[in-house]
């Protein structure tokens, strides 16, 4: 799948969805995005920003959405041209598919909202390519009912993003199976190991998470020969606006991103083989 100056694939060199959770400011996307950029040249990694104009599934009344469509497409705007790189976010109602593909060469479907039709077909309407993030509730083999929705709207270039399953209450767990199986559906597959570590729920009216997992987990998914990582960092995670807890410390990203880096290029270069 070509992205401006490069393929997305599971059997090509890795790409890294990467920034924040949610836009909490201009200075602070730009400092993410920079830092996320010079340490993907670096490593040869394929780069695509990421954060979200509007977190509209937050646990709390009370929890930072934000800054709204308007300022968040400004933003995004300004890092993909300062940078000169694609950028990601995701969409919540069908209305905001159009205005968002013209700033995003990639739109995501959360998870919560994968199945809703609608929304779906409108994403699928626009030049951009549709990432679904698998739910938590769902198998992976019925994420070929998502493909399917899109491919009838006339959409054809989809990522599918694994993030983990509901395990009983405020857990999630990842099943390295899924990854097998999304591959079988014929789309680059790319791993949110972020969104992998939360604890649903888990603070009571915030979302926990195990953040010194993260590095283990990463591992975890690239050793299954995928596509590539979707992370999200903070200067200081303790203090982010959402999802903090699993968020790595943008201080030891470039040492995260040379071991991982690694580990991809040493797992596809290994010879498969057919077992029956």
């Amino acid at each position: 799948m070509k992205l401006r100056n490069f393929n997305i694939d599971n059997k090509g060199p890795m790409t890294l969805m990467g920034g924040v959770n949610v836009l909490e400011s201009r200075d602070l996307a730009m400092q993410v995005a920079e830092k996320f950029n010079e340490a993907c040249q670096m490593y040869n990694i394929n780069y695509i920003f990421k954060g979200s104009f509007d977190k509209a599934n937050r646990s709390s009344i009370n929890s930072f959405r934000g800054p709204g469509i308007d300022e968040g497409l400004k933003i995004l705007q300004e890092v993909s041209e300062t940078f000169n790189i694609p950028v990601i976010t995701d969409i919540h109602e069908p209305n905001q598919a159009k205005i968002v593909g013209e700033i995003c060469e990639v739109i995501q479907i959360p998870a919560f909202l994968a199945r809703q039709t609608d929304l779906v077909s409108a994403a699928a309407k626009t030049d951009s390519i549709i990432q679904f993030k698998k739910p938590q509730f769902l198998s992976a083999p019925e994420m070929l009912n998502a493909i399917k929705k899109c491919s009838a709207a006339g959409n054809e270039n989809i990522i599918l993003c694994e993030r983990g399953n509901s395990f009983g209450y405020n857990n999630l767990i990842v099943d390295t199976l899924n990854f097998q199986i999304l591959k079988k559906l014929a789309k680059p597959v790319i791993f949110d190991v972020t969104h992998s570590l939360q604890l649903p729920g888990g603070l009571g009216s915030a979302t926990g998470g195990r953040r010194e997992y993260v590095l283990s987990l990463a591992k975890a998914g690239i050793s299954q020969s995928i596509a590539g990582l979707f992370l999200e960092a903070h200067p200081n995670p303790d203090e982010a606006k959402c999802d903090g807890p699993c968020a790595l410390p943008l201080s030891v990203l470039d040492d995260f991103l040379k071991q991982v880096k690694e580990l991809d290029e040493f797992v596809k270069d290994q010879k498969d083989l057919e077992i029956k």
